[in-house]
């Protein structure tokens, strides 16, 4: 979260973080300065600075996203503009921090018609309160027997 990089949100998670984060620049100095690509076919204009509102084919306007030179961009939160790009193939890396307790509703990250891709686990700790932070990054096409 140090690094430099620049945000994808949908536009629920951006409605919940714009009034938040440019007023606590403390906990997380760079997610004001980070270009907010807000993700929304419903918003117009976004006043969280820099932002830029991405609506229309949202496979095509990521795709040149990734092609251009900048820093990472990063997803947090927004669960079906994740499910979208899964399904487009657009995930090079997930991060994702799994937490020991069952809730038995909410919202599923993988839906039952997300693509199946291939991920390697590249680092993961566990932090002192038992929650996972695991790195996943794709690992080409999915062979059969895989699961080992």
């Amino acid at each position: 979260m140090n690094l430099p990089f620049d945000l994808l949100l949908g536009r629920k998670t951006y409605e919940i973080w714009a009034p938040y984060w440019p007023q606590n620049t403390e906990a997380w100095p760079g997610v004001n300065t980070a270009t907010k690509y807000v993700a929304s076919n419903t918003l117009t204009s976004a006043s969280w600075e820099p932002s830029v509102v991405l609506s229309g084919d949202l496979a095509e306007k990521i795709t040149r996203l990734k092609q251009q030179t900048g820093p990472d961009l990063h997803v947090w939160g927004s669960a079906n503009l994740v499910q979208t790009l899964l399904k487009q193939d657009l995930v090079d890396v997930l991060w994702l921090m799994i937490y020991p307790i069952t809730l038995g509703a909410g919202k599923r990250l993988f839906a039952g018609d997300t693509v199946p891709r291939a991920f390697t686990v590249t680092q993961s700790i566990v932090t002192p309160k038992g929650v996972l932070v695991v790195n996943y990054e794709r690992s080409g096409a999915i062979t059969a027997g895989g699961l080992s």
